[in-house]
């Protein structure tokens, strides 16, 4: 038998960064957006907390083999 799983769960990560002072909001914004998307943050990235969402599971019916 065959089942298959999903798991639903947010995940919420946490980087300590350190920026220069005397920035606006919107540059530390920017700056922000920038180095996510760049992925030079993600090595910072630590996992800080995961919430259960939902799970399921659903049967997957298999061809019977003919004898």
């Amino acid at each position: 038998m065959k089942i298959v799983v999903q798991i639903v769960e947010k995940v919420y990560q946490e980087a300590h960064i350190y920026l220069p002072d005397g920035l606006t909001e919107e540059a530390i914004r920017q700056v922000i957006t920038d180095r996510y998307n760049s992925g030079e943050m993600i090595p910072d990235l630590n996992i800080f907390q995961v919430e259960f969402e939902s799970i399921s599971a659903t049967i997957v019916q298999q061809p019977q083999e003919a004898a």
